[in-house]
């Protein structure tokens, strides 16, 4: 197995930096991903490279999404032969400390996706905690229960070669819609998923805090890939049902740390 720790950014500002430098504290190939960052955000981390030699940044001339990031970063992760990406966010929301617990399953489930489960703390936004079981409960009922524990958190574990059949089996999972629709298109290949407790924090504007999401065009966006998603899973149903009957996911059960 090799692993490279994958962070997509748009206009971060100063918490990219803050992010990468944790990062880099448990993990040493570190692959940033600007996605057409216009706040000189990549400066700071260019900084780091000359003492960080796993340090590299990869930049999209126009902004085009996450999903489109993660896809540029995995495509040229896989010609460098890495066979799994560790995904997190570069906003300060993935905990860095969790590194090394996602680190340690994939080495001991390589065969395995990991899917971070959020822990929330007391700041969280209520309506976002609440409208994420919307998408959850979609996405179990369009993968028959494969086990998602949650379908929007972005810090995860991806074997290279299913993330990349999930990003070529559709044109959309390229912006807001990423994580759900890859979660689903990854368990429709059959590749088990574990879900790892994970903490999530939600910085305040004072720290720096930003968010890209819309509520009106990202929940629409998400509507949208539901329906699109509920449609392909009718036409996959038997070979779901079959699945089903065989056990399902055979690692829905491992109690991750």
């Amino acid at each position: 197995m090799k692993l490279l720790l994958l962070i997509p950014s748009y206009n971060t500002g100063r918490l990219l930096a803050d992010t990468v430098a944790h990062a880099l504290e448990h993990w040493p190939e570190v692959w940033v991903v600007l996605d057409g960052s216009t706040d000189d955000s990549e400066k700071a981390v260019e900084a780091l490279q000359p003492a960080h030699p796993g340090l590299r940044l990869i930049k999209q001339p126009v902004n085009r999404g996450k999903g489109a990031a993660i896809c540029r970063g995995a495509e040229e992760a896989a010609a460098a032969g890495y066979t799994h990406v560790l995904t997190m966010d570069a906003d300060g929301q993935h905990p860095p400390e969790s590194i090394p617990k996602f680190i340690a399953l994939a080495k001991a489930y390589p065969e395995a996706a990991l899917l971070g489960q959020p822990i929330f703390g007391p700041e969280a936004p209520l309506l976002r905690v609440r409208g994420r079981r919307i998408s959850n409960a979609w996405a179990n009922l369009e993968t028959l229960c494969w086990g998602i524990g949650d379908s929007l958190f972005g810090m995860r574990v991806y074997p290279v070669h299913a993330l990349l059949c999930a990003f070529r089996s559709t044109w959309f999972a390229r912006r807001f819609d990423f994580d759900t629709e890859v979660a689903v298109r990854i368990c429709w290949q059959g590749v088990p998923a574990i879900n790892v407790p994970t903490h999530v924090r939600y910085l305040t504007a004072a720290e720096g805090g930003v968010s890209q999401f819309r509520y009106g065009r990202d929940n629409l966006l998400l509507t949208w890939m539901h329906a699109r998603l509920m449609v392909s899973s009718v036409l996959r149903l038997p070979l779901l049902i079959w699945r089903a009957a065989r056990g399902g996911n055979p690692l829905k059960n491992v109690v991750a740390p």
